[in-house]
């Protein structure tokens, strides 16, 4: 345990800065302290009033708080919430609902290009949770609900180790799939892109479960949950944007937090429309983000700095279709591609063509290759 905890302090050094954890344990550190002190001031004997009777006497005795060092003897119950650090973000994991609490990620330009690869990848219970409060890939299997990412491999393109850490279920929530592959994949590409404009950007996301009104009127917190594990389903999940030019700008800092409901959303809707208040979403969370951040005056809105406009139908489509161009193993499924599109109307742009030329070149030498062994052998 020793050694898990220093490499912690080292990756956050490393990584962080501070930028975002240092005031949360200062204010804990400060708190537990606060907490230690009032109790050792309170283990001194009551005050009893003069002229008071004996029996008051004896049963104010008796309300000596008991000391710290008795009430910490055999250690308080650890929750398992404690930050967990990673190659290329940290999680607070929620150890009854085998889910995380949120998840922090930093993304770059440089950090989502790269030739790590998603199919080299395998979702895995996190080695460094108790197997007795990990979720298991066969509590997904058959539930009707896809593994997603609250750091998303994608964000990792520069790092395979990086990116295989996104695959720990500690980072994974039950997802509706086309919540998961549609909206949730737009609003990823999104910051992908700000990237462009943004040198840094950091991301929290993370699940919600949220009250509902019932039939009888009244508001009730209740989801469901899969597996022998019994994994929690959020209603919701969240995302909180922040972004800077650059280390040198003077420009305020941009922020932007987001609830989308665990259902699909078709593509004639924007992000704008699932933005909130960061203050009501720390409401629902119980969490404050970003807290050395100053959000009444050294932020600006992300949707009015910035567009926070997701890709339509058409422009999703041709980046799907180039992804699986890329990883399309045999030549006629590279044209089944090209056929499902012109069947869709949509027009193969200038980067998709250039993606189907350079993979049909591969592809016919490997056939060509293959071929050869079979006669040979």
């Amino acid at each position: 345990m020793a050694t898990v905890w220093g490499a912690a302090r080292f990756t956050r050094s490393r990584f962080w800065g501070g930028f975002v954890c240092g005031a949360a344990i200062g204010a804990a550190a400060a708190s537990g302290l606060a907490a230690a002190s009032l109790l050792k001031e309170r283990h001194l004997p009551p005050q009893v009033p003069l002229g008071a009777p004996e029996a008051l006497k004896e049963e104010r005795g008796r309300e000596e708080p008991v000391p710290v060092s008795l009430l910490e003897k055999y250690g308080f119950p650890a929750a398992g919430a404690e930050t967990r650090y990673y190659t290329n973000h940290a999680l607070s994991y929620d150890q009854t609902k085998r889910i995380p609490r949120w998840v922090i990620e930093h993304i770059s330009k440089h950090k989502t290009l790269g030739h790590a690869d998603r199919k080299h990848c395998k979702f895995r219970p996190d080695p460094s949770i108790p197997p007795m409060f990990s979720a298991m890939n066969e509590d997904y299997f058959r539930s009707g609900w896809s593994r997603g990412h609250m750091a998303p491999a994608g964000d990792n393109k520069y790092s395979p180790k990086a990116m295989a850490e996104t695959f720990y279920l500690s980072n994974i929530v039950p997802q509706n799939y086309e919540n998961n592959a549609g909206f949730w994949n737009r609003v990823e590409m999104y910051c992908r892109e700000l990237t462009e404009r943004f040198e840094d950007v950091w991301i929290v996301s993370g699940p919600l479960t949220l009250p509902q009104i019932e039939d009888d009127g009244k508001k009730r917190v209740s989801y469901q949950v899969i597996g022998k594990d019994d994994v929690a389903v959020p209603s919701h999940l969240y995302k909180v944007i922040l972004a800077r030019r650059s280390e040198a700008s003077t420009e305020p800092l941009v922020l932007g937090a987001f609830v989308v409901p665990n259902d699909p959303i078709g593509f004639d809707r924007q992000l704008l429309e699932f933005q909130v208040n960061i203050e009501d979403l720390e409401k629902m969370s119980g969490l404050i983000f970003f807290p050395q951040v100053n959000k009444s005056k050294d932020v600006r809105d992300i949707c009015e700095v910035d567009t926070c406009k997701l890709m339509d139908l058409e422009e999703f489509t041709l980046y799907i279709s180039t992804r699986k161009l890329q990883n399309a193993r045999t030549l006629e499924k590279l044209e089944k591609i090209i056929s499902d599109l012109q069947q869709k109307g949509i027009k193969p742009d200038a980067y998709l063509l250039k993606v189907y030329e350079k993979k049909k070149e591969e592809l016919a030498v490997q056939e060509s290759v293959d071929a050869q062994e079979r006669r040979a052998g």
